[in-house]
């Protein structure tokens, strides 16, 4: 296994490569058409009074398109759910649910490179994860190698991701130009509305624009909501939501929070759990452990959903299922379930919360404030998909794959490019 050397990876926890290859360089997302999305859907439940249609956009930021198509419907965006976000920048489709509109009214959204086919009607809403998976058509552009050089690193590592690839959360997950999602999670899991509205709106990041910067300068250093809301430009408006109210109400940070969209807030928290699941992965990885081998304590689910727990007693049968493809290796992600120290994957995370001062009771807080469910999930450890690549000129490699629900295509991408952060998003 490789080390990462970039600090933004190690600091959400991707500390490690798959493969050891030297990268390929290069960027991803030079034009949108590069990095395109098509959502596997699952079957829903047909009649009812949500409207299941098609969405298609080309580079627009998944919360603010829901937000456009919301008005020009003239409903709230609260009305609209869909089972996994998509990438900004990127051509994407995917599936959403309108609650109680016509297919007539589809009619009335005329927005630039967004459209909406009607595909009929639903019982129920959609929620994060209602889907097969993700099906990705991705160029990389300007590599450092070029022609057969590039062509023999690319086939190589495509040979060595047999061994697996880290399931890490990408760092889409806790933002892509302010990776901050899960320290404002960490704040509201210890109750502290105000350090989390404070993260949200103050931490800077390199990339942003200087307008932007300079405003989260003024409330990092004065904390006047009105003074920073004069300089906070306009598109940054969940920036602005939290201003407006604490201009209203000085000093109610729980109540600008809940200004917030739902889904966003349950985000925040659910990106804590995520690096939490980043690093127990690296932590098993420094222990020099297989990605494919299992251990006592290790935890594996089945197909079918069921899960276990290894022992020195079961280990060679869970070794058996997982050469056979009916197990993978999973880690289980706190939340408000008791935990239960099993093994040293579940002792490195209780070290963790207590250094954050976070428990099951922290997460049933959250989950009442932020009205979503944090019981805690297991998510496999290991991305083994069939990748089909090509090299269409001598600087650029086309790459097609797969992936299940809440898997990243910039984990794929990584382990051939291995650049930094900055050039995957």
């Amino acid at each position: 296994m490789k080390s990462s050397s970039y600090l933004l990876e190690q600091e959400l926890g991707m500390e490690y490569y798959g493969t050891d290859t030297p990268g390929i360089g290069g960027k991803l997302r030079t034009l949108p058409e590069d990095f395109i999305v098509h959502e596997l859907p699952a079957a829903f439940p047909e009649n009812g009074k949500y409207l299941i249609c098609r969405l298609t956009k080309r580079k627009w930021e998944h919360q603010r398109a829901v937000k456009e198509i919301a008005k020009s419907l003239g409903i709230s965006h609260r009305r609209i759910s869909w089972a996994g976000t998509k990438d900004r920048n990127a051509v994407t489709d995917q599936l959403i649910a309108i609650y109680d509109i016509s297919e007539e009214d589809l009619a009335t959204v005329h927005l630039k490179d967004i459209r909406l086919d009607y595909l009929g009607q639903s019982s129920r809403q959609l929620s994060l994860g209602d889907l097969e998976g993700n099906a990705f058509a991705i160029t990389i552009r300007d590599t450092e190698p070029a022609g057969d050089e590039l062509r023999k690193k690319v086939e190589t590592t495509t040979d060595e991701l047999g061994a697996g690839v880290p399931n890490y959360f990408g760092l889409q997950r806790f933002g892509v130009q302010r990776p901050v999602t899960h320290v404002v999670g960490r704040h509201i899991l210890q109750d502290d509305y105000q350090g989390a509205v404070e993260a949200y709106i103050a931490l800077e990041y390199e990339g942003e624009s200087p307008d932007a910067a300079a405003a989260r300068r003024i409330y990092a250093q004065t904390g006047s909501a009105a003074e920073t809301l004069r300089a906070m430009p306009v598109p940054l408006s969940f920036e602005r939501t939290l201003l407006h109210h604490l201009v209203e109400r000085p000093g109610d940070y729980q109540g600008a929070l809940k200004k917030m969209p739902p889904k966003l807030l349950s985000m925040f928290v659910s990106a804590y759990q995520s690096w939490l699941f980043n690093k127990a992965l690296s932590f098993r990885i420094e222990s020099g452990i297989s990605l494919h081998e299992p251990v006592s304590g290790d935890r594996i689910i089945f197909a079918g959903g069921k899960e276990d727990l290894i022992d020195t007693r079961t280990k060679t049968a869970a070794s058996m299922h997982i050469k056979r493809g009916r197990a993978t290796i999973a880690i289980h992600m706190p939340g408000t379930e008791e935990s239960h120290r099993n093994g040293y994957i579940d002792e490195y995370l209780s070290g963790l919360l207590e250094e954050d001062a976070i428990t099951p009771a922290s997460f049933g807080r959250a989950a009442r404030f932020v009205e979503t469910r944090f019981s805690g999930a297991s998510r496999i450890i290991s991305l083994d998909p069939e990748i089909t690549w090509q090299t269409p000129d001598d600087n650029d490699v086309s790459l097609s794959f797969r992936l299940g629900p809440g898997q990243y295509a910039t984990t794929i991408c990584r382990e051939y490019m291995k650049a930094s952060p900055e050039k995957m998003v």
